[in-house]
């Protein structure tokens, strides 16, 4: 299940340099393709507002 950006998001850019798999865009509020992401849960532990979730 691909993780998801909250509405928490800051745009600040960590997750987007942490992705490994480069899934997020970005925006006024981050967006993760869900075909792209792996699952890996990267983005989440680098986010500094803890704006990443896993999706259901």
């Amino acid at each position: 299940m691909a993780y998801v950006i909250t509405d928490n998001c800051v745009a600040c850019g960590t997750c987007l340099g942490a992705c490994p798999a480069e899934a997020i865009s970005e925006g006024d509020i981050y967006k993760i393709d869900p075909d792209n992401c792996i699952d890996c849960g990267t983005c989440a532990d680098n986010c500094p507002s803890e704006a990443i979730i896993p999706g259901e």
